[in-house]
Formats: C-alpha cells, sequence, structure tokens
C-alpha cells in the first residue's frame, strides 16, 4: 500500500510549498466523519472555499455533513448534494446578478460545472497526516512550483495537461473535475477561493488523483539530476545564456543524443 503520507512529506519538501498538501474525501456515511482522529465539525454557517485554509494553513481536519449549515451551491459543487434542475436554474440566476451577463449565459456555465456525485459527508485533512483515504489531493503553490509539478509528472510519462476557466466557482474546475475524470487538473482560483480561502494572488492550484504522487516524485528527482529543482536558477537577459544552459543541456550529452536520433531514423 503506498504511503501517501511520507509522499506527500517529500513533495513538500521538494518542492518547498509555503502550506501543507491537502487530502479530500467523500463518504458514503456521515457516521464515519466520527471515526476520524481529530476532526472539526462546524455549527456555524459557511462556505466550502473557507475549508481548504483551515486544512493546508492552520493544519486542522475538517468535516462537513450534508446536514450541515454550509451553503447550498457549494453543497451542490463539493459532494454533499445533487442539485435538482431547479436549483441549477436558481443558482444561474443569482450569478446572472454578479459574474455572468445574462441568465442564458450563466446556465451554459452551470452546464459546464464539474460535480461529485454527493455522499453524506466530506473531510479534508494535511495529507502528511495519513488520517483519510484520500480522492484526490489538493496542492497549492506558486506558478513555478506548479509548473515543476507538471515537468516532473511528464518526465515519467508525456501528457498534456489542458487549463479551463470556469469563473466563479472555479474549485469545480480542480476538485470536482479531478474527482470526476481521475485526471490532474489545473486550476486559477476564484473570488471565493482568494477571499474567503485565503489563496495569495501568486498562488494557483493543482488537483491530482493519489496514485500520481509517486509518478510526481520520480520526474522529480530526475529533473534535479539534470539541474532543474526549486527554486529554479536564475540564469538573466542581461549576458550570453549559453555557458551556463550548457550545464542542463552538456554538449556531449545533447551530441550523443542527437547521433542516436538520427541513427533510428535510417
Amino acid at each position: 500500500m503506498t504511503d501517501l503520507a511520507s509522499l506527500g512529506k517529500e513533495l513538500e519538501e521538494t518542492l518547498r510549498l509555503d502550506t501543507r498538501l491537502l487530502a479530500y474525501q467523500k463518504l458514503d456515511h456521515a457516521e464515519d466523519l466520527d471515526r476520524i482522529r481529530g476532526v472539526k465539525t462546524f455549527d456555524r454557517p459557511l462556505t466550502f472555499c473557507q475549508l481548504p485554509a483551515l486544512v493546508r494553513v492552520y493544519g486542522w481536519t475538517v468535516g462537513v455533513r450534508g446536514t450541515d449549515p454550509m451553503n447550498e451551491r457549494c453543497k451542490n459543487l463539493c459532494g454533499l448534494k445533487d442539485a435538482t434542475p431547479e436549483e441549477i436554474w436558481v443558482e444561474a440566476a443569482v450569478m446572472a446578478t454578479t459574474w455572468m451577463p445574462s441568465h442564458e449565459e450563466s446556465l451554459k456555465q452551470q452546464a459546464d460545472y464539474p460535480r461529485i456525485t454527493a455522499g453524506e459527508a466530506i473531510v479534508l485533512a494535511p495529507l502528511t497526516e495519513g488520517k483519510i483515504d484520500p480522492d484526490a489531493i489538493l496542492i497549492y503553490g506558486n506558478v513555478a512550483q506548479i509548473m515543476l509539478l507538471l515537468c516532473g509528472l511528464q518526465k515519467e510519462k508525456y501528457e498534456e495537461f489542458p487549463f479551463s476557466f470556469l469563473g466563479e466557482g472555479d474549485c469545480t474546475n480542480t476538485l470536482a473535475r479531478c474527482c470526476s475524470t481521475g485526471k490532474i487538473s489545473l486550476g486559477l482560483g476564484c473570488f471565493g477561493e482568494r477571499s474567503m480561502g485565503q489563496m495569495t494572488d501568486g498562488e494557483i492550484i493543482l488537483a491530482m488523483p493519489p496514485q500520481e504522487m509517486e509518478r510526481a516524485l520520480s520526474g522529480l528527482k530526475h529533473l534535479s539530476t539534470i539541474g532543474f529543482s526549486y527554486p529554479l536558477r536564475i540564469i538573466g537577459a542581461g549576458h550570453d545564456p549559453f555557458p551556463e544552459l550548457a550545464e542542463f543541456y552538456p554538449p556531449d550529452r545533447v551530441g550523443a543524443a542527437v547521433t542516436r536520433a538520427l541513427q533510428s531514423r535510417k
């Protein structure tokens, strides 16, 4: 069995992340929440946007039941409730008063939202504490950290990582998309995540299936042996870069690779 807690600690150290990796799990039965060590629940109104900050910044383990006083829109997006057609219609009308130009356009946004099929509860915890078996891992970092992480994944096996932005409610574009498709998903964050979730101006989010952790770390290690690690080395714009680039692309190694590639075409 993969030790995600240890892998999480190693990834936090490798990328020098400012906040903790976050593990998310949907629970089919609300009573399972009570079995999780140290879980905090809420009897006050809250939004889903607030939960990641409590976990990644303060180190809490937090749980929410479908019956708790979370905003209904959030429940419809984070795995606590399946939205009805009427709720989607009404939510689109509300969004048309703020972020969307019309009810018709807002309904298009609603149709594009990935959604997590509802369970009775959800729980979020620091990945390194090993308290839950996560459905997805959320990684908050600056652009350079997330870029390097994606490059590490590609170093092991190339794939294109497409990007999309759904606007307000963009948590669906990371967490919900990852959970519903099993694919890595990149997000910018939205007003709610930055205002209530305490995302800094320089942070973006990557949602990753747990099974990709080993691939990510292996790729980062391989890149590090070449010289690519965080913080990235600054070569600068004011001089000839090629002597320093030669440390990453040694002429003998590059030449040998080119020779092999040309020979393989014959």
